[in-house]
């Protein structure tokens, strides 16, 4: 037992929920946004903006009716399970030989995983990584040996369990959004506040909504409680952080606070009781759906991902009929939901809970 354990430690594999759960889907999110988000910001660019490199094809694969064109856009959100396999291992520590090797383990899985792919993939690539691991320099052939063991493990272990954790995940998913739809109220505050709080966590919630498929009501739900957060923090503490905290927090993430949140949780209470109010305001009273790349759901305003998530499914549901036009209301729920209420309502909040002492002095100090 005590080499097998000293042998985990001269190859960095280390079982933990932390490194899994925590750095893996962080990691993940990060591959999902390089290439299937960055992939959609590209296309709706060269679509809306009339650009033409990024709307002409520029790779055929196959000839006649079988062939498939790529955009610059279509190639990015193509190479999704690539992007989420390597991320994954670069966060596992895997040697460059996994790590690439992961490159066809990703993609296979992704498209074992059907809908729930991504979730597929996260569990597969760790698998694939950490076997990989194993082998690694172990043989005086690691050249041949590590990537074929690392592909081998990784497609199948993908061909036993990616499609029942994509079937899984996709099902979990659809009785989200169904529930939303047929409880806007509550769905409305269960899935903003949770969202939401996953945002702040250093879990990955942008990968938690891309796994699950989470778009339509409830998408929009997850996008306004992520958005609370993003915007409560920064606008509340702007006294303690000024502008650069308002940027870092507002168009970064809410993570920063975590250490804050440790040592004085009762700061989370006003951007989390504003989310439970935006949340039913996007899905009873603006009918605000997010029908854009899943991962946009659980990206809030960094990068202001979401409200690009928010406004592609807007022009994917005229392309597709379901939808007349983008109106002006939808145009004030989107600023209303994402911007204005977390920022009047986390400061308002935040204010008697500062004369309480609930939130002292530089409890929102950033050290940025």
């Amino acid at each position: 037992m005590e080499k097998v354990s000293a042998f985990l430690r001269r190859k960095d594999i280390v079982f933990s929920p932390k490194r899994y759960f925590i750095d893996a889907m962080s990691a993940m999110a990060q591959g999902l946004f390089c290439t299937l988000l960055v992939g959609t910001i590209l296309n709706t660019l060269g679509t809306q903006l009339h650009i033409g490199f990024l709307t002409d094809i520029i790779v055929t694969l196959g000839k006649g009716d079988g062939a498939v064109r790529y955009t610059i856009g279509g190639l990015c959100s193509a190479m999704v399970g690539p992007g989420m396999a390597v991320a994954i291992g670069q966060a596992l520590n895997a040697p460059p030989m996994v790590l690439f090797s992961l490159i066809p383990v990703g993609f296979a899985t992704n498209a074992m995983g059907g809908a729930g792919g991504p979730l597929a993939v996260l569990f597969v690539a760790i698998i694939a990584a950490e076997i990989g691991k194993a082998v690694s320099k172990e043989t005086k052939i690691d050249i041949l040996v590590t990537p074929i063991v690392t592909i081998l493990s990784g497609i199948g272990a993908a061909a036993l369990i990616a499609a029942p954790i994509g079937t899984a995940a996709s099902a979990v998913g659809k009785a989200i959004m169904w529930a939303t739809e047929l409880q806007p109220f509550f769905m409305g505050i269960i899935v903003s506040v949770v969202i939401g709080i996953a945002l702040t966590l250093p879990i990955s919630s942008a990968a938690i909504c891309a796994a699950l498929g989470l778009t339509g009501l409830a998408g929009g739900a997850a996008v306004a409680g992520c958005c609370a957060q993003m915007v409560g923090f920064a606008v509340m503490s702007f006294r303690e952080n000024r502008w650069g905290g308002l940027a870092a927090q507002g168009l970064g993430t809410s993570m920063l606070q975590m250490g804050n949140i440790v040592r004085n949780p009762r700061i989370w209470i006003p951007p989390t009781l504003a989310s439970a109010i935006t949340g039913p305001i996007a899905t009873c009273i603006f009918r605000m759906e997010m029908n854009g790349a899943a991962v946009s759901s659980g990206m809030g305003t960094c990068g202001l991902v979401g409200q690009i998530g928010v406004y592609t499914g807007w022009l994917a549901d005229i392309e597709a009929g379901s939808k007349a036009a983008i109106t002006a209301t939808d145009w004030l729920g989107l600023v209303l939901i994402c911007f204005v209420l977390p920022a009047i309502l986390s400061w308002l909040i935040a204010l008697p809970l500062r004369n309480w002492g609930w939130i002292g002095e530089n409890d929102l100090k950033l050290d940025l």
